[in-house]
């Protein structure tokens, strides 16, 4: 039997008891309409009545065949008319659109499990899911809106539109389109690889998916492409710039005397900006203590739980001095005002260590009439918001220098670990623990040597 593949169903065949070849297709006719036919052993194809209306199609599902490959048309369990492509392959193509009728059949009965109906959603509907279990896992509004946005622009850029088109290949794409074209840094693609691998994750756990297509997804080691890394404040430089600071004029709308007490308590406790801007009277308790502490509650404080730390007794006496000229105007009133969190407004905390980096610097080169270590003094990276390495003096190098300084202490790592509020003990002593050459060649020296010293005994 021939007929024209481009107008035709792929051919269904049958056998029937007595052994005939039975063949199930459709044909187009003069209308573009699909009618259904039968071919008997190879027979020229008969048209089968079936009473409907001559404008009615009869067969679905159907297929057809173009320069790109086999096209598939068929009726979903709603009714609705669906079309796709398959395959250049015939044979394959023939499974699949036998699969996806099988699927419209099961769901009809009743028979599909709601993994399988979830899958063919549109992927927007499972993002908005997403969105709400942010919200009840009670994740800060900048952590939802960053992760979100995220998940969208990878969903967009590789048209991904269902969950079954959800993959590692789709994702490793993306990342290195962003490579390519934007000169994306690592850490930043790893911010999307995490987001899209969470959400994933969630989609599992929720039964709309059968399988993570993620898990294979590797997050990329950082520390061959640092784009942004900091370097603690030595004691000297802090107290310069902190002098600075109280002395200086307004930047990014905080005093320099506010600056100065909010560098000083990012030194010696660690807070992060956003715990630092959530901080009012409330949170200082115990200040004519000999245990002064400041607590962060859990809507600000990065682990989501109430976090409290200890205050230096220095520190309680200079932040008892600035209340008196900072007098808030209740308990409530927040003090730093940095955060749009906490406050509605974003401030650029490191613009002000920039500024008041420099002002100190500038000092200090004027401190000397040397002309011979004036010159010295300005290829120093003393003071630098960004030094020769490329690291940087921001404000979150303050909770470095924090980290730091435990490590000068002989603080035990598992001590400083719980200090610094960290989950991991390598982040506490890799990232955060900066230890110089001079320090790491005293620490060498002090190791006992093979030859015995004289006046020790062999």
């Amino acid at each position: 039997m021939i007929f024209d593949n481009t107008q035709s169903h792929m051919p269904f065949l049958m056998v029937d008891g007595e052994g005939n070849r039975i063949l199930l297709f459709c044909l187009a006719d003069d209308s573009n309409v699909w009618k259904l036919h039968v071919s008997v052993n190879d027979g020229e194809p008969q048209r089968i009545e079936t009473g409907l209306s001559p404008d009615m199609v009869e067969c679905s599902p159907t297929a057809w065949q173009d320069e790109t490959g086999w096209h598939g048309r068929y009726r979903d369990a709603k009714g609705i008319d669906r079309r796709l492509a398959l395959s250049t392959d015939k044979t394959t193509a023939q499974m699949k659109l036998n699969e996806l009728v099988l699927q419209v059949e099961r769901e009809k009965l009743g028979l599909a499990d709601g993994t399988e109906i979830e899958m063919k959603k549109p992927i927007q509907v499972h993002l908005d899911a997403y969105h709400q279990h942010l919200l009840a896992k009670n994740d800060t509004p900048r952590h939802i809106k960053e992760t979100l946005a995220r998940i969208k622009r990878v969903l967009d850029d590789r048209q991904i539109k269902t969950a079954m088109q959800l993959k590692t290949v789709e994702i490793e794409a993306f990342i290195n389109d962003i490579r390519t074209d934007y000169n994306t840094s690592l850490e930043t693609c790893n911010h999307y690889m995490r987001s899209m691998k969470s959400f994933a994750r969630w989609m599992l756990l929720n039964e709309r998916l059968y399988r993570n297509p993620l898990e294979s997804l590797t997050i990329l080691n950082t520390r061959t492409d640092r784009r942004h890394d900091r370097r603690p404040l030595a004691m000297d430089e802090f107290t310069r710039m902190y002098e600075a600071a109280k002395t200086g004029p307004p930047v990014e709308g905080i005093s320099g005397h506010d600056r100065a007490m909010l560098y000083l308590l990012a030194a010696w406790t660690g807070y992060r900006k956003g715990e630092l801007g959530s901080l009012t009277l409330r949170h200082f308790v115990g200040l004519d203590t000999e245990t002064p502490m400041i607590i962060v509650r859990a809507g600000y404080s990065k682990r989501r739980r109430d976090d409290s730390m200890v205050l230096h007794l220095d520190i309680a006496d200079h932040f008892k001095k600035w209340l008196e000229i900072r007098r808030p105007a209740s308990d409530d009133e927040i003090l730093f005002p940095i955060s749009e969190t906490s406050c509605g407004v974003e401030r650029k905390t490191s613009d002000m260590m920039a500024f008041d980096l420099m002002a100190a610097r500038q000092i200090w080169i004027a401190e000397t009439d040397d002309e011979a270590e004036q010159k010295k003094r300005h290829v120093s990276d003393f003071l630098k918001y960004q030094d020769t390495d490329g690291k940087f003096a921001d404000f979150h190098a303050l909770r470095h220098t924090f980290i730091t300084n435990l490590s000068y202490a002989n603080v035990a790592p598992k001590t400083a670990q719980m200090l610094a509020r960290h989950s991991d003990i390598k982040l506490t002593m890799q990232i955060y623990t900066h230890i110089n050459a001079q320090e790491q060649a005293d620490a060498i020296k002090s190791l006992p040597g093979l030859t015995p010293k004289k006046d020790e005994k062999a």
